[in-house]
Order: structure tokens, then sequence, then C-alpha cells
């Protein structure tokens, strides 16, 4: 039905897990995860609206907001078809404004705020086609896809004519790799357990239920101190026993050698990976750690800023694992850029998920990989974080330890309507609750 875009409402939703140190880590000590939220509107007739949002811990939503608003033009008065039908013309549009790239170019909060732009136009065109948005994109042709990628800067790395074949290949498959992802579900692990503020009663039962639960992979998060690292991981590897993986995840915290002395302490409790040793854009610095702790994996991703940086980790063989996320980038195109970079790298994605939405968003990500561009989930899991999922229309399932596919039609990231009102900042009854 022909329409334009007449609503671009942004809204501060945020959530006061500070209170009880949910998400806390050696450099997040306070957060309140948030979202930066946004929700397009059509007068198509259908009913059917656009939501999309950017990830913070609290006071970045204030800057964030503002950002997202500031490509309101882009947005309203358009023809809905049109916009919906192009979207590697919109990515470009959006991210070539050349007063707001200067901000960037192509990172940080205007980065981003396009992300939730073009989130939520995949949001709108998945509700339409009435699919879950894993399924749109797996459905569309190799060349399709190609298309909705912005190969500049990448062609030393990945030339479109390569990204094609490699779709290509995997495409005759793709039906069969469905089937199996709606009968088993996608692999998780989970963070629940290991949060930095947690007492050692409550990793213990925490890491237990997890493995009752059937997740085969837990995560801690270490950095602040390493005697207690040593300790807590000890405690883990005690309750969980030897077949369960556990990674470790110090978050920026350390210098190279640092990261090199701690890696070598924590390596008799056999970690999975070590996961953002140290900063994150710091590609030389990640390569050397690489090499100096081998074999011991290591894994970053969660905020490298654009395809180019991930392209520079692959390219100098600095990680084992990367680690996408859903919104730290320009959205759902420059997150297919990055899979099909790390397919043709033949490095495994184990996406980013510890946050408001995340798991949400990223499992559909993941299991578009696996149907229809990597072909593969070995050695690959999504992170799962077991608090807020209650507040989405659609929140994920996980049954025995795995992402059940999602089966209603858009990219899962509506918020309750309730849940907009009671959690708006300032003024929502959570935060005159929380005074």
């Amino acid at each position: 039905m022909p329409g334009v875009f007449t609503g671009f409402r942004t809204l501060d939703v945020r959530f006061p897990t500070s209170a009880d140190l949910d998400g806390s880590d050696a450099m997040n000590v306070d957060p309140d995860y948030s979202a930066a939220y946004l929700i397009l509107e059509t007068d198509a007739g259908d009913g059917l609206e656009g939501h999309g949002f950017v990830f913070t811990i609290g006071r970045g939503n204030d800057v964030q907001r503002a950002a997202i608003e500031a490509l309101r033009q882009y947005v309203l008065g358009r023809d809905v078809d049109a916009v919906l039908a192009d979207l590697g013309g919109m990515w470009r549009e959006l991210v070539y404004d050349a007063q707001l790239r200067w901000l960037g170019p192509e990172k940080g909060v205007m980065h981003m705020a396009i992300g939730a732009v073009i989130n939520a136009l995949w949001d709108l065109r998945a509700k339409r086609a009435g699919l879950p948005l894993w399924q749109l994109l797996s459905e569309l042709s190799p060349q399709e896809i190609v298309d909705l990628v912005d190969f500049r800067y990448l062609t030393d790395a990945l030339t479109p004519d390569e990204a094609l074949a490699l779709l290509t290949a995997v495409e005759p498959g793709r039906a069969e790799r469905a089937a199996t992802l709606r009968a088993n579900g996608y692999p998780a692990y989970t963070t629940s357990p290991g949060w930095l503020g947690y007492s050692d009663e409550k990793l213990s039962r925490l890491a237990k239920e997890a493995v009752a639960e059937g997740f085969t992979q837990i995560k801690l998060k270490v950095g602040a101190d390493i005697d207690d690292d040593v300790r807590r991981f000890a405690l883990a590897r005690s309750v969980v026993g030897d077949g369960v993986r556990i990674a470790v995840d110090a978050n920026q915290r350390w210098d190279v050698d640092e990261a090199v002395a701690a890696i070598e302490r924590l390596r008799e409790f056999d970690p999975w990976w070590v996961e953002e040793p140290t900063a994150p854009d710091d590609v030389l610095a990640h390569a050397a750690i690489r090499r100096r702790a081998a074999p011991v994996r290591i894994a970053t991703g969660e905020h490298a800023h654009s395809r180019v940086l991930v392209k520079q980790f692959l390219q100098a063989e600095a990680i084992d694992v990367l680690q996408l996320d859903s919104t730290r980038v320009a959205g759902v195109n420059e997150n297919i850029a990055i899979l099909l970079l790390a397919a043709k790298f033949g490095i495994p994605v184990c996406p980013h998920a510890g946050g408001v939405g995340l798991c949400e968003l990223v499992q559909h990500l993941a299991m578009f990989d696996f149907v229809a561009v990597s072909g593969t989930t070995t050695d690959r899991n999504i992170e799962y974080v077991d608090h807020l999922h209650e507040h989405f229309l659609d929140p994920v399932r996980i049954v025995r330890g795995a992402y059940a596919a999602p089966a209603a039609p858009g990219f899962s990231a509506q918020i309750r309507s309730e849940t907009l009102v009671r959690f708006g900042f300032p003024d929502g009854e959570a935060w005159k609750e929380a005074q």
C-alpha cells in the first residue's frame, strides 16, 4: 500500500540495573542499561511501525538521542516503498551526509545513530513482508545481499565479486539449514553468572543453573584484580567441571604486557577465549597479545566502530573470534559486510549481546549468517544475558542452551508501550521510585 513516512519519534528509555550491579564489569562499574529508541510511522494504513534503538548504559542516551534526531530529515515525507526497496542506497545517503560524516567519519555516536534508523527500517520491511528478519535476509538472492553492502575501503580484503561467489557457493543449502535452525535453534552461551559485582555465592549458583539449563559455555568478567580473577575462575571451574567452556572478558582493562601476564595466570583453568584484553580499536596490540598468548584464543569486536576496523583485525590476524554488535555500527547493512569479511577470512562470529535488546537483535544476524553466509555454527554461539527480555513484544526464547529461531515478523526490536512509559527517563515511574 503506498504511503510516506509521517512520524519519527525518539524516546529515552533507561533501566536502573546499576542498583543490583547487573552488567557490571572492570570498566563499567555502574551501568544503567538504556536504549535511545526510535519509532518510524507511516500513513500507509497497515498499522505497522519500524522500531530501532541504540544501546547505551545511561547518560549516553542524552547524546545518542540527539544524534538520531539529526537524521529526521532523511526519513520524514519519503515514499515508504521506495526507501524500503533500496536500503543499500538509504544506507549510503545517511553515511555520506558530509556535514554529519565529519563527526566520525563512519564511527562513534553519529554512526550508531544511523544504525538505529537503518535497523528500524529493516524492522518495518520485515513486518511488511510478514517474516522474521533472519528469514527475510536469508531469502534474498546473493546479488541482492551484495547490493546492500558499501565496499568502499574493503576491496583490498573483499571485493563485490568475491562476496558474490561466497554467497553463491552456500546458496544451495539454505533451505536445509533454515530447517535445522527451526528444529534446533542457534547455540548460545551465557554471561549471566559472571558479572564482576556478583558475590561468590551468586556466581556459583548461577553457573550451576546455567549448566542445568543446557548451556555448554559461560563467561566471567575479569580485569579488576588478577588475584581475584584467578580465585573466581577457579571457583567457576570447580562448579561446572572440565566439560563446560569458560570464556573471560577483560573489558579493555590491560596493556599488552599486563594482558599477557594475566592470561598466563589464567591459563591453568583453560579459558575458551580472552575477550577485549586491551583498547578495542588497537589492532596491533591485539595481534601482539594473540601471538604471545597462543594458543589461548583472543576475541573482540563489540566496540569495533566500523567494517573498516574489523577488516584490519582480520588482515592483521589479531583475533580468533569476532564479536559483532547489532547497534555499534551503522545497522544491518554494515553488519552484513562484517559477516562477509569474517566468512572470507574463516573467523567464527560469536556476537555480543550483553545489553537491553541486544539478544533480540543479534540473533537474527547470526541466524542469517548460518543460513546464507558462513553456512556453519561450528565454534559459534551467541551471548545470552538473562534480564530485561520481558519488556519486548517478541523476546528471545532459550531452549536447551540455544536461541529458538524467531517466527514473528520484524527484527524483534519492539519494546512494550507500557515499558516505554514506565522506564522513560527522567519522568517514568521507575525513575521516580528509584530516587
